[in-house]
């Protein structure tokens, strides 16, 4: 908790963080949801998921990678979320993932044009 001086020479008062962790749980639910609805083949990116906090995903996502091995399924797909520029923040690990998956890539990328799924706030809208 942060404390909250009263003027010169008082006593400081507990103040409430700003993130409770009802909140935080609630959004953590909610990314890692998007995170599953992503389908096979796809791709979307940490500001798809939530444009306001991608580095929350990020955080969120990385319980999963990092308990997972080549051989194991995560109950997360963590390997369909990758960079506003269609690189694989885990690398070649993340990258042979969604080639099996049948990704579309470009290079050591996805190509965002072809893989990326659903409707994003940066995607123009159609004419």
């Amino acid at each position: 908790m942060k404390a909250r001086s009263r003027g010169p020479n008082r006593r400081t008062t507990p103040v409430a963080s700003t993130t409770s962790s009802a909140t935080t749980a609630a959004r953590r639910d909610r990314i890692t949801a998007l995170v599953r609805a992503i389908p096979k083949g796809f791709v979307r990116t940490y500001g798809d998921i939530d444009p306001s906090a991608p580095r929350m995903v990020g955080r969120v996502l990385a319980q999963y990678w990092a308990n997972t091995d080549d051989h194991q399924e995560s109950d997360i797909p963590w390997h369909r979320v990758v960079r506003a520029d269609g690189s694989a923040p885990i690398g070649t690990r993340q990258l042979e993932l969604l080639r099996r998956e049948g990704v579309r890539m470009r290079g050591d990328r996805v190509d965002l044009s072809r893989a990326r799924s659903g409707q994003t706030a940066r995607s123009p809208r159609p004419s």
